[in-house]
């Protein structure tokens, strides 16, 4: 038995598999080689071609969106990609509307592929972690050698031949000290106008060996929760004074969007149920999602079985919706809920101070980051809600801030919380007197 096909449905291709030029200390994906020994980890022009149009023999709506990713998915060489574009030439539907996206490491790119890009209206998103100090320390080649160089010369590229771009930092110990340095490079020198903040959580057990499912020990790149919430706060603190309407955050993005009790449109973590996204593999194996790639959440493959009736399966179902039923009660009675939603389940492995399992690794640093932006995410949302553009907040900002400045310690915050100004905006770690540290 099937629940009702979804309207729309989103899977990430992974045409090489787990496999990459790259040897990223932290990816996640690297390991899931092992589970598919023997293989030659290249999509077969028979599965592409099932796979587009299962696809959009899948969607009700107009609007389909292709998204490749890997490993890297340049190493299928550019041919591939054009029989992509050949097969949903074949199989659309009268006024059906294709979003091609492709998420690279960036190393490989040269003139062929951004005219091509160009040419076929892809979204590119390119993986960059900061300036070049930041970024070689885990993002290196298989020979160990740096890749930053490489990377900005294909981001350069990308803007030659004005294909649209967005940047993915991964979030470690180490970048997440800099939040300021991050922003302001990847807004001022990489020129980018979107950008995603990924958290990096690596579980491991005693030894050091990597584990997905199971223990609650993280590795020394892993972001600390508190620091990941402050990484997001120095941030956020620049960008609402300074570039709303033209730089692009999704985390915040999202988030304001949850103020105003709309869905976070692309952003599922914060989505109250999930299983919307699953991950392919190169065979045509079907996953319920790009991090649980594990024999457990295997649906089955679409040589076998249709596409559509995968996604729409109790299994599936069931996978969605217990993001939601397995939250414990210390989450279903916090304050920023609305927001949050427990975040990604493959982060839930703590114990909640009730005792109840399933709290997320990163909650004190999420819940930092919520309250520290209700003020302005209110002002956002009373912006938008009256017609009015949300870069005006701005304006509301400086002029609260030239409030602050006048502020004795111990008097009420300007901002109308009711709290002192040196507990509230006046406290050094959230205090716009470091905005530029």
């Amino acid at each position: 038995m099937t629940n009702k096909i979804p309207a729309r449905i989103h899977v990430l291709a992974k045409p090489t598999g787990a496999i990459c030029n790259l040897n990223c200390s932290y990816c996640f994906f690297l390991d899931k080689e092992s589970l598919y020994p023997d293989s030659d980890f290249r999509m077969s022009d028979k599965v592409l071609e099932t796979y587009i149009r299962q696809l959009i023999e899948s969607h009700k709506t107009k609007e389909v969106t292709v998204a490749w990713q890997g490993g890297e998915p340049t190493l299928m060489g550019i041919d591939f990609f054009k029989r992509a574009i050949e097969f949903q030439e074949k199989f659309k539907k009268p006024g059906m509307i294709f979003h091609n996206t492709l998420q690279t490491n960036g190393t490989l790119l040269n003139d062929e592929w951004c005219r091509f890009f160009r040419d076929n209206d892809y979204l590119i998103g390119i993986s960059i972690d900061g300036p070049k100090e930041l970024h070689d320390i885990y993002r290196k080649d298989k020979a160990g050698r740096p890749t930053f160089d490489r990377v900005m010369r294909g981001l350069r590229l990308l803007q030659k031949h004005n294909v649209e771009y967005n940047v993915l930092t991964a979030v470690n110990k180490i970048n997440a000290e800099r939040p300021l340095d991050v922003y302001r490079f990847l807004r001022d020198e990489a020129c980018t106008t979107w950008m995603q903040f990924i958290p990096v959580v690596e579980r491991i057990n005693e030894e050091g060996t990597r584990l997905y499912q199971r223990g609650d020990v993280v590795s020394d790149r892993s972001v600390m929760p508190g620091q990941f919430g402050n990484f997001l706060n120095r941030i956020f603190d620049e960008w609402v004074r300074h570039d709303v309407g033209r730089i692009f955050v999704q985390t915040f993005e999202a988030s304001i969007r949850n103020w105003l009790r709309l869905p976070s449109s692309g952003m599922c973590v914060f989505d109250p149920v999930c299983g919307y996204g699953m991950a392919l593999e190169h065979n045509g194996d079907l996953y319920s999602c790009d991090h649980f790639v594990e024999p457990d959440y295997l649906l089955g493959n679409i040589n076998e079985t249709h596409l559509s009736e995968m996604a729409a399966s109790d299994r599936q179902r069931k996978f969605g919706d217990d993001k939601l039923k397995t939250l414990p009660k210390y989450c279903l009675d916090c304050d920023v809920r609305f927001a949050c939603h427990g975040e990604c389940p493959k982060n839930r492995f703590l114990i909640a101070p009730s005792g109840e399992p399933g709290l997320n690794y990163l909650c004190d640093g999420y819940k930092s980051f919520f309250h520290h932006i209700d003020r302005p995410a209110n002002l956002i949302a009373g912006l938008l809600l009256r017609g009015y553009p949300a870069e005006n907040v701005m304006k509301l900002m400086a002029e609260e801030d030239r409030k602050h400045f006048k502020a004795g310690r111990n008097d009420p915050c300007p901002c109308g919380s009711g709290i002192k100004f040196k507990k509230c905006h006046g406290r050094p770690s959230v205090g716009v007197s470091q905005r530029y540290d």
